[in-house]
């Protein structure tokens, strides 16, 4: 019976999370005309606390291999009333600016992600509610995770 009732309980619980993740999703409008909606859920961590989200909003161009591009605009953090909930919305990819290095004009042009320069957008690491961005059509989002080691390292008088 014991191994009956678990079965049923292994077979339930993927279930159970989805409908979980679908009643957080509720909290999250629909894309805007012209926008779009990204979803990341992440996984489950022991120590949710080492670890951080870094957002990366971009576009695929064509380029240079040889200079540096970003492009201007900004990802903000939104409180969605109500719910307590944060969104994360880049209303605009501004222009694309970089570097202004001299290159070969016969050498052909390459396929590159650029991003929005300034500091990375850097989130708390939060597997119970999922990452939610919005961006204009044609923009990428990328997310990249990072981990603290364990210990902190203590630094030196000087």
């Amino acid at each position: 019976m014991k191994t009956f009732l678990l079965a049923i309980a292994l077979v339930c619980l993927p279930m159970a999370l989805k409908t979980h993740a679908q009643d957080n999703m509720k909290a999250f409008p629909p894309a805007d005309p012209g926008m779009v909606r990204f979803v990341l859920n992440l996984p489950s961590q022991e120590d949710e606390d080492a670890f951080k989200v870094e957002l990366i909003v971009g576009k695929t161009v064509e380029t240079d291999k040889h200079n540096r591009f970003f492009f201007s605009g900004s990802v903000e953090a939104v409180n969605i009333e109500g719910w307590g909930f944060t969104r994360y919305v880049l209303k605009d990819l501004g222009p694309m600016a970089g570097t202004l290095m001299a290159v070969d004009p016969s050498e052909p042009k390459v396929k590159r992600f650029i991003s929005t320069g300034g500091e990375p957008k850097l989130l708390r690491y939060n597997s119970k509610l999922p990452v939610v961005v919005y961006v204009p059509e044609g923009v990428e989002v990328k997310y990249r995770l990072w981990k603290a080691e364990p210990t902190p390292t203590a630094m030196e008088k000087g």
